[in-house]
């Protein structure tokens, strides 16, 4: 399904920079010219707009010459900002001496405040600070110009000038930091996101994988060591391996199956209705349901045929749980479960799975030794290599749920996981206590 189409942007953003700054030149330096050129006779007069300013055909000429220039500068500013941004302000001086002024004429020079805004926005610190001191020094040079004439032109208006640069270039430095802040976070936002996906396969492929292969190794084992004296019961192993080899494999390829089933769906439609194309004539394989408390029996049967009995308790009334929590609960009784196959001396295990009104608690209990388990928790830990109780940790605190493991009351080792439920109505069959 194709993506929705972004709103549109607001009228105001719609328009360009560079038509801004024209709009502003523009309407600053006509106005003028209507106002006191074009209009009959006043009793209004202006110092920097005479009456006569534009009678010369030199005057007319420079006064085209700057519209050029700005207009010239406005089309270039996007493309070309730091010549576009040069020829605004050589314009807006050009205005200036067509009307024979010693002084930068305040309107105008809006046209270059709206320009500056748009350097300071877009281009580098270095390069907006650049461009501020230059329209600063320009203004800078009109009274020093004056002074070494020895001209009195009233009050000066560089300074209220200047004022608006600064404030032009502050606002543009604003959008620059905002701009660069989101940035930031939509930048550490998608690097979370890539982070928590590596450690969600991470602890799929730990969990799907790790248990099996664990139980495989051990019936390889022990095919090895009886295949001379009692074949059957190694040819019973070996076909316990080959089961759980098909399993993990079908399970590898739904996990894989799943992650690239995103890229899929973001296929554009045309690649899915296209009769030529690769997939012609494939069906979609329907994936396994993914685990749940519902295959704890069979995660039981399989591991008491590797050689450690499974003990699982249901506590509470059963009732139908939420995905996540339910696969969480799962994978860590799973993780569990191959700890104790693989790093304790243990014949047997205890699964316990109770629920309650507001949470599902979960607990493995074995009667091995705890202090091989806890030597063998920290060797792996300090060697990098150990991510069985970091997974559950993790699973359990995206749920904001509460977790322990260590040893247990006696020998052995003990892992619990407090699950926290939503609140809903019993649907399931009435409380019991029990083991299978």
């Amino acid at each position: 399904m194709p993506a929705s189409a972004p709103p549109p942007l607001p009228l105001l953003k719609r328009v360009p920079p560079g038509l801004w700054t024209a709009l502003v030149w523009v309407a600053a330096t006509v106005q003028p010219v209507v106002e006191y050129v074009l209009m009959p006779p006043r009793q209004l007069y202006s110092l920097s707009y005479p009456r006569d300013g534009l009678d010369s055909f030199t005057a007319r000429a420079l006064l085209a010459l700057a519209f050029l220039m700005v207009l010239t500068g406005s089309a270039l500013l996007r493309r070309r900002t730091a010549l576009a941004y040069g020829l605004v302000v050589a314009g807006t001086v050009v205005s200036s001496v067509a009307w024979r002024q010693n002084e930068a004429l305040p309107l105008p020079f809006l046209g270059v405040d709206v320009a500056l805004c748009y350097v300071a926005a877009t281009r580098t610190r270095r390069t907006a600070i650049a461009a501020a001191g230059a329209a600063l020094g320009l203004l800078a040079g009109y009274l020093v110009l004056r002074g070494v004439r020895g001209e009195e032109a009233g009050t000066s208006s560089e300074p209220f000038v200047a004022l608006t640069v600064v404030i032009a270039w502050l606002v543009g430095n604003s959008v620059h930091q905002a701009r660069a802040h989101t940035a930031e976070l939509h930048a550490r936002a998608a690097a979370q996101a890539v982070t928590a996906e590596r450690l969600r396969i991470a602890r799929e492929m730990h969990d799907t994988v790790a248990h099996s292969i664990g139980i495989i190794a051990l019936q390889a084992g022990a095919a090895a060591r009886v295949v001379d004296t009692q074949p059957a019961r190694a040819r019973e192993a070996m076909v316990t391996v080959e089961h759980l080899g098909r399993e993990t494999l079908t399970g590898l390829r739904r996990l894989l199956g799943a992650l690239r089933q995103a890229d899929r769906e973001e296929e554009p439609a045309h690649r899915d209705q296209d009769p030529t194309g690769p997939d012609r004539g494939r069906a979609p394989v329907p994936s396994r349901p993914a685990d749940g408390l519902g295959d704890l029996e069979r995660l039981a049967a399989t591991t008491t045929a590797a050689g450690v009995r499974v003990e699982v308790w249901w506590r509470g009334r059963r009732r139908p749980l939420p995905a996540d929590i339910d696969l969480a609960a799962f994978r860590i009784v799973q993780e569990a479960v191959t700890n104790v196959v693989r790093h304790s001396a243990a014949d047997r295990c205890r699964v316990v799975v109770e629920y309650h009104e507001d949470e599902l608690v979960v607990e493995v209990v074995d009667r091995g030794k705890s202090g091989k388990r806890t030597q063998h928790t920290e060797r792996t830990a300090t060697a990098g290599a150990g991510f069985g109780l970091v997974g559950m940790r993790e699973r359990v605190a995206l749920l904001d749920g509460r977790f322990t493991a260590g040893p247990g009351a006696g020998n052995g080792f003990r892992v619990a996981a407090r699950l926290p439920l939503p609140t809903v109505a019993d649907t399931g069959p009435a409380a019991t206590t029990g083991v299978r």
